[in-house]
């Protein structure tokens, strides 16, 4: 017998304000069949005032704890990857605990920015193999809109603000790819690669800061490491190209997402893409597909998904599973 991290449920939120790429015109030299062709986005969504990381992780889990018919009280661990948390401290994670009832177990945050989804399935999936939780609640949310520069074109009509989450549950399995669970996991950083995404502010600073990013020298990592790191999770899984049902890439830029499917000789028809109406949504983006591409109807049970994203740091990662 193997133990594996089962898909048990999956949820999101977005906030009700849809912003399109119209509305930057007003106040950037842009418009919407620019950042369309740069991006592949068109529309996106922005917290409302008082709206937070933590509120919107909240709305996510009790979507995902309905789909499972799980009670709050069921879940062992809260994992919330995240890069813009409500506060320095605590953690967005205890503030969802809080908010949904939850007096038992435990909960914490992961920054790995874009890649912080994948960095925490993989945290997830090593506390259930490892007999310390047999349900695991894991969160992507993010309010990127609050650390934009609003004069800055190349960047601040790329992000979204939402939340997606997804409940693991130990169950036994047979120890090959037939399994159905988290296949195998790989992650990745070079620090050497700060400067190109980044947020300058901080404890260091004393302000919250902006993002600011290198567009051009992230595209030339992203393909390339996108790529490698979904063909070790492949390999370590026991599968092949020609296996895999589904990618679930990390929403950020539709050129990126083409990039990668094409290295990795997969159709588009089998690209889960939610780019164009959430824009970049960060840790958010991967669990906003999942769950969007589930009740679209696109993921099925027992479908092989690979699933992938890199942001700064840089760090970068990729998780197979049979859903």
């Amino acid at each position: 017998m193997t133990l594996r991290a089962v898909v048990k449920g999956v949820g999101h939120y977005l906030p009700e304000r849809v912003v399109p790429n119209s509305e930057f015109e007003a106040t950037l030299d842009t418009n919407d069949e620019w950042i369309r062709a740069r991006s592949g986005i068109e529309r996106r969504h922005f917290a409302a005032e008082g709206e937070t990381t933590s509120s919107m992780a909240s709305a996510a889990a009790r979507a995902a704890l309905k789909d499972a018919g799980l009670a709050a009280s069921d879940v062992d661990a809260i994992i919330v990857a995240t890069s813009t948390a409500d506060l320095t401290f605590p953690s967005a994670a205890t503030m969802v605990q809080a908010e949904l009832g939850m007096e038992n177990g435990f909960a914490f945050d992961i920054q790995a920015v874009c890649a912080g989804f994948i960095y925490a399935l993989s945290t997830a999936n090593a506390l259930i193999l490892a007999g310390q939780a047999t349900r695991v609640m894991v969160i992507g949310a993010e309010t990127f809109s609050r650390i934009m520069d609003w004069t800055d074109r190349g960047t601040c009509v790329l992000f979204g603000d939402g939340a997606g989450a997804l409940i693991l549950e130990a169950q036994s399995g047979a120890g090959t790819a037939q399994d159905r669970g988290i296949l195998s996991t790989d992650l990745n950083s070079d620090g050497r690669h700060k400067d190109l995404l980044y947020v300058d502010g901080g404890v260091s600073t004393g302000t919250t800061g902006h993002l600011r990013m290198q567009g051009n020298q992230v595209f030339r990592h992203a393909v390339e490491k996108l790529a490698s790191t979904a063909t070790k999770a492949m390999e370590r899984a026991g599968i092949s190209p020609a296996d895999v049902d589904w990618i679930v890439p990390h929403q950020a830029n539709i050129r990126i997402i083409q990039g990668t499917a094409k290295k990795l000789d997969l159709p588009m028809e089998k690209v889960v893409v939610t780019v164009q109406d959430h824009g970049n949504t960060s840790a958010a983006s991967i669990p906003l597909a999942l769950s969007v591409g589930r009740a679209r109807g696109q993921i099925k049970e027992g479908d092989v998904i690979v699933t992938e994203a890199i942001g700064g740091g840089l760090a970068w990662g990729a998780v197979v599973l049979r859903w």
